[in-house]
């Protein structure tokens, strides 16, 4: 368990976190989002230890995240990883295993024969997407506890990304491992996360289950033969409402069944529920919070 408590960061003069309360249960995928600059990344590497904290603690298993013993037991996978001019795939993995001696080679060279990739090349020879998937080669193999992903899915295509969430899935049901993974991809985190933390305005705005998150949320479209406006859906627990002449479409927060049932006294010729997911709902959460208008 991974357990973040009062945590406190500036960088320069500038406060990024304040007072973070967040914890991440064993065989969780986490996934961690916000706005740009909302801390995502700041926290990420608080956890990892490449920054320390100005306030607060972060236990892994109850150990700090400064002792040594509680950062073998995690691996971070940065957005932009550090590597020279002559860098490859087995210099990268050499490095890796002195710190991390659970690795195996056998185990990372099937990684990058899956992804098609050479470990002798200089990564500087690789694309965006070619990196990323040698630097996911590399956590795999690492088999961490606890697995620490700053927009992992940033550069791969489709196929890639489909195998790295499927290699994500065996790791945490084979291995137990904990993920917390941040990304602008909230479709993408939506497939595999079971749990989600929002960071806003320097804090946890919101973090739960995120289908029972969603679930607060129902949508609908109608059609009215009369005319109407949006002041029939005062009284309601509108989120968004939309018109497009006599067509509406209505998010609110509410259980759907019960959402139905208020809307159908209004009467529409046509109501239709409609799927509702988890990118809408952030982008409701941080329209809620004044951003986005």
């Amino acid at each position: 368990m991974i357990e973040i408590k009062g945590l406190s960061h500036s960088l320069g003069k500038k406060l990024i976190l304040n007072d973070i309360d967040l914890t991440l249960n064993d065989g969780s995928v986490m996934g961690l989002v916000g706005i740009n600059g909302a801390g995502k990344t700041t926290l990420l590497r608080l956890v990892s230890g490449v920054y320390n904290a100005d306030a607060g603690e972060i236990l892994i298993d109850g150990v700090p995240n400064s002792e040594e013993s509680a950062r073998r037991e995690l691996f971070f996978l940065p957005d932009d990883p550090y590597y020279t001019t002559y860098t490859t795939g087995k210099n990268l993995f050499d490095m890796y295993s002195v710190f991390y001696p659970q690795m195996k080679r056998e185990t990372f060279e099937q990684y990058m024969k899956d992804f098609a990739l050479d470990s002798k090349k200089p990564i500087r020879n690789f694309s965006k997407g070619m990196r990323r998937q040698l630097y996911i080669a590399l956590a795999l193999s690492v088999r961490p506890k606890y697995l620490l992903l700053d927009e992992a899915f940033d550069g791969l295509d489709p196929l890639a990304r489909l195998a790295f969430k499927r290699a994500i899935n065996t790791l945490v049901e084979e291995n137990g491992t904990s993920v917390i993974i941040s990304s602008h991809s909230l479709r993408e985190l939506e497939d595999f996360c079971d749990c989600y933390a929002l960071i806003d305005k320097q804090t946890i705005a919101s973090s739960g289950d995120i289908a029972e998150r969603v679930e607060r949320f129902c949508k609908f479209q109608l059609a009215f033969t009369r005319e109407i406006d949006e002041s029939a859906f005062d009284g309601l627990p509108t989120v968004s409402v939309e018109q497009s002449g006599r067509f509406f479409r209505i998010v609110l927060e509410g259980r759907a069944d019960e959402m139905s049932s208020r809307l159908e006294a209004l009467c529409p010729a046509v109501i239709e529920q409609m799927h509702m997911d988890f990118e809408e709902m952030f982008i409701h959460e941080v329209e809620k919070r004044g951003y986005l208008k």
